[in-house]
């Protein structure tokens, strides 16, 4: 064991950049929570309403602050905190929106759950008390999509029952709401679906009891010719198919999505477009003005007691410069994406421009780590809707006379020649691709496949239909 001096040269982020870096990759609502999070942990923070004073005075406080910041801890007796607090110790960013009271309450209504929606069917029914514990116990293994997680023997076992009393139970609780609850797999949910439509015995449920396996392997000519029956039959049976859930609870008892809300509004102005920051959910703070009249009383306060004030200052300072870096810099970002994609504001989406992040890195002379945490989980509102900030960033696909088109507008593209196709002769990716090229879009057939897979549109083959034909045509 020995000891010795080394000397390196290494980066460390100061704790001041650290706090701007993770402020700006927050959404809107996230640092509207860190702040209240702020001002419960820092006496020295109070929420103020916002007015129609400058924000020049504000910052009066911050900069003192700032400037006084290399003081020694033996010079704070000498600190003078009239000085150092300023007249006016207040920071709020500055807003254009309404008043909090004006808000409208967004609080989502807590509807009953599955859980709760099938217990109260349960008590609905005139059942023993034994019956009413084997219902509960099966409600309580069925899984967020309804179906059920544990097999009758299971049941019976756990319970203490015979299978029998299960069964009887578990075939009453399939009869609820949501049709196909309680099954044990895809097939008894969509039979259970069937049945309650009354088509037992029909094409549709010999499909799903007999074939379900081989749906995602066979054509419809190929089931066709496997049950005998026309391949125009077996079209009109997969329709009655698309009609059922293949999740009992599809798209149910799931909590409310919130409402998008945007970091930053876009607003045409005469001929310009003018980015505001939307700071209608982050808080104004300022100075507990009951510490800065204690602190200006002078310097008999104890040598512990300004040690604290003076970190919980300089906590609110480097909070406070954080989110003005923060709005700053998201705004110097979005008025390079206004420039760029000018089209994009005045005439609609597919007048949307290939553009990366390293080319608005390049304009605003930041790093493409700061503009991918500006775009990440941020929307913007503009006069076209609210889009996330990632949407304007798009690779380009090259044509053959120099130009680009984005990723996206190739995509839509693709989509819609397959809109146009004929159902009985639906289009190959080799003859979509073929068709690019006459258009002038240079792009490679399994780059074809990949669009088409990302749009979820099936295959040709899977695409194939029987178009019915009319009294008049069918003599014809």
């Amino acid at each position: 064991m020995r000891l010795e001096l080394q000397l390196r040269l290494k980066q460390v982020l100061a704790p001041q950049l650290i706090q701007s870096l993770k402020m700006l990759q927050m959404p809107v609502l996230k640092l509207e929570q860190t702040l209240r999070h702020e001002l419960s942990t820092n006496p020295l923070l109070e929420e103020t309403e916002p007015d129609e004073e400058d924000e020049s005075e504000s910052l009066e406080a911050s900069d003192m602050a700032e400037n006084d910041g290399d003081q020694p801890e033996d010079e704070l007796e000498k600190i003078d905190w009239e000085a150092y607090l300023g007249d006016d110790s207040e920071f709020h960013p500055r807003s254009f929106s309404e008043r909090p009271e004006d808000r409208p309450d967004q609080t989502p209504v807590l509807e009953p759950g599955l859980y709760e929606y099938l217990l109260e069917q349960l008590n609905f029914n005139k059942l023993a008390p034994e019956d009413i514990s084997i219902g509960e116990f099966i409600i309580g293994n069925l899984d967020e999509s309804g179906f059920l997680t544990m097999s009758v023997e299971e049941l019976a076992d756990a319970l203490k029952v015979a299978e029998e009393d299960v069964e009887r139970v578990l075939t009453l609780i399939q009869t609820f709401d949501p049709p196909g609850v309680a099954a044990r797999d895809l097939r008894e949910s969509l039979l259970i679906q069937l049945n309650q439509k009354e088509m037992q015995g029909t094409l549709a449920y010999r499909i799903v009891d007999e074939h379900l396996d081989e749906l995602d392997r066979k054509t419809h000519l190929q089931l066709a010719r496997m049950m005998g029956v026309s391949a125009e039959r077996i079209q009109d049976a997969m329709e009655d198919l698309k009609t059922l859930a293949p999740k009992p609870v599809q798209g149910r008892f799931v909590i409310p999505a919130r409402p998008v809300v945007p970091d930053l509004i876009v607003e045409q102005i005469g001929d310009e477009y003018v980015v505001f920051h939307n700071d209608r959910h982050v808080p104004r703070l300022r100075i507990n003005a009951a510490y800065r009249n204690l602190l200006k009383r002078g310097n008999n306060s104890p040598q512990e007691t300004k040690k604290y004030v003076r970190e919980k200052l300089e906590q609110a300072r480097w909070l406070l410069n954080a989110v003005n870096q923060r709005r700053s810099t998201m705004i110097k970002v979005m008025n390079a994406i206004i420039k760029e994609q000018r089209d994009f504001f005045e005439k609609g989406t597919q007048y949307l421009k290939p553009l990366i992040m390293e080319d608005i890195a390049r304009i605003v002379d930041m790093n493409v780590a700061t503009i991918s945490r500006v775009a990440n989980d941020k929307y913007v509102q503009t006069p076209q809707g609210n889009f996330e900030i990632k949407f304007f960033f798009n690779s380009g696909v090259d044509k053959q006379d120099g130009k680009q088109m984005t990723k996206r507008n190739v995509k839509a593209r693709i989509e819609a020649i397959i809109n146009a196709e004929d159902l009985e002769h639906p289009l190959s990716d080799q003859e979509i691709y073929r068709r690019l090229q006459d258009e002038g879009i240079k792009l490679a057939r399994r780059t074809v496949t990949k669009y088409r897979e990302e749009l979820k549109i099936l295959p040709a083959r899977f695409r194939k239909r029987v178009v019915k034909k009319g009294p008049v045509e069918a003599a014809t």
